[in-house]
């Protein structure tokens, strides 16, 4: 018989880790070997277990988020994959958890078959996408020149909380003058004039977080 697929459930909330235990343990090729309330605890526990995938959540309140999580989980030799399961599919979320090595993005509500296929598509190296997902990033493959980076994201999300360029700018670790010239470029692509139109632009497109 095939050896289980060892799993890490990586979410702040008990609720959660327990409804994806109730779901996952019906499974009988998968076996969860270890759960972590914290981003941190996450990535000790994906280095010390034997693990082949983690579900992992992106947000845990303070300290390191999901994004952050997986970036240094993915860049350890023979390291597990890496299934983003959240409530988030904005491009900001989804971009930067991809960039940061996530093998699959699964929203929460997605029905249990699915999350299933999803953790067997990822411990064999394969993409799994939620639908909503995987049409974003098509629509940003289709049309390059509107689809907005994701530095421009990053900018924008922080400016949706009301943070000024400076504050943009030391955030990011990067100029006032390329702050302005990230915005420059965000309201050519969302066709605005202004902080406050870009924003709700981005929201209403799914580009950044509600």
């Amino acid at each position: 018989m095939t050896a289980p697929i060892r799993l890490l459930l990586a979410d702040d909330h008990p609720v959660v880790r327990a409804g994806l235990r109730a779901v996952l343990e019906t499974e009988p090729d998968l076996v969860i070997v270890a759960e972590a309330a914290t981003a941190e605890e996450a990535v000790r526990l994906a280095a010390e277990q034997p693990v082949d995938v983690v579900l992992m959540d992106l947000q845990f309140g303070a300290g390191m988020n999901g994004s952050q999580a997986t970036a240094e989980i993915t860049a350890r030799p023979g390291a597990p994959r890496v299934l983003v399961v959240t409530t988030y599919d904005s491009d900001a979320d989804t971009l930067s958890a991809i960039e940061a090595g996530a093998t699959g993005y699964l929203l929460k509500d997605a029905p249990p078959a699915e999350l299933a296929a999803a953790v067997r598509d990822a411990a064999a190296g394969r993409t799994a996408l939620a639908p909503a997902v995987a049409d974003r990033l098509l629509h940003r493959m289709r049309t390059p020149a509107t689809a907005l980076s994701l530095r421009e994201v990053q900018v924008l999300e922080l400016v949706a909380r009301g943070l000024a360029n400076l504050d943009v700018a030391r955030e990011l670790h990067i100029s006032q003058a390329t702050v302005k010239s990230h915005l420059v470029h965000i309201y050519a692509k969302l066709g605005v004039d202004s902080r406050t139109a870009a924003v709700a632009a981005a929201t209403g497109r799914g580009l950044i977080r509600r």
